[in-house]
Order: C-alpha cells, then sequence, then structure tokens
C-alpha cells in the first residue's frame, strides 16, 4: 500500500515537515498551567533546539447540558461556561507516550470528561540555515515580548 503524505513528511530546502499528533485540550483557564505542568513532566514538547512548545487560544465560551449520570445530574438548560481556553502541541506518533499525555491531562483536569483530541498533521521544522542577518527574523527586531519575564 502507498504511503500518503501525512505519513512520510516531506523536505524543502530550509524546511522537514514531519508527520506527528497535533493535540489539543480544552480547559477553565484556571486550569490551563497545571495541565501544561503535568504533560511537560512526561513529555518535552520539542520543536527543533526549543521545548515546552504549545499554543494556547484566547478565552471562549463551552457550552454543554449535564445528562443523567453526570457527577451533578441532569439539567434542563444548556450551561453557557465562559473562560475556556484551548492548548494545542505536538507529539511524536508513539502510542506509549501519548497514552501518558492523555493520562496526565485526565489526572489533573476539573472535568471527569475532558476534551482532548489527536489529529494527524504535517509540523514544520527548520533545518537551521544561516540567516542571522535576516531582517524578517524576531531577533532582528524590536518587541517587548523578547523580553524576560520580570
Amino acid at each position: 500500500m502507498a504511503q500518503t503524505i501525512l505519513e512520510t513528511g516531506f523536505d524543502t530546502r530550509p524546511i522537514t515537515m514531519e508527520p506527528l499528533w497535533l493535540i489539543a485540550y480544552q480547559a477553565p483557564a484556571e486550569d490551563v498551567d497545571r495541565i501544561f505542568d503535568a504533560i511537560i513532566k512526561v513529555a518535552p514538547l520539542v520543536q527543533g533546539k526549543t521545548d515546552r512548545n504549545a499554543y494556547r487560544t484566547a478565552s471562549g465560551f463551552e457550552y454543554y447540558r449535564p445528562m443523567a449520570g453526570t457527577p451533578t445530574g441532569a439539567e434542563e438548560n444548556t450551561r453557557r461556561r465562559p473562560g475556556v481556553d484551548e492548548v494545542r502541541f505536538f507529539l511524536p506518533r508513539d502510542t506509549a507516550v501519548l497514552d501518558q499525555v492523555i493520562e496526565a491531562i485526565y489526572a489533573v483536569h476539573s472535568y471527569y470528561e475532558p476534551v482532548i483530541t489527536v489529529q494527524d498533521v504535517l509540523r514544520s521544522t527548520c533545518k537551521g540555515l544561516d540567516d542571522q542577518d535576516n531582517p524578517h527574523r524576531w531577533w532582528n527586531k524590536a518587541g517587548d515580548w523578547k523580553k524576560p519575564d520580570a
């Protein structure tokens, strides 16, 4: 059977597109850092020469209605919970690591049924070309975001 590009990845001159899993979880904003800290204990989340890589979206609203069998019991109305964020990160396609990450999320999440998704994706990794003087690179631009935390 022929492999697809999602299984093999591909190379360009400056970038390798590698097959990985994109993992996302949703959680109340106040839970996100605790969950992330649990994840990095079992997976370093490496990208190139950095680790602990993830992306957190701005807060939104989560809609749900508890049904019979939930810890809170069945309710008639739909709940609208503000302050729910989503965090995304990449993992190598290793089911043992994925199992550990999902168990880590579940262990410290405030929900008994957290929303966790896994997708097959290609992610870019730089080949490390020498472009230190490229005027478009972040290190050649000013910005408060570049300063260390106080």
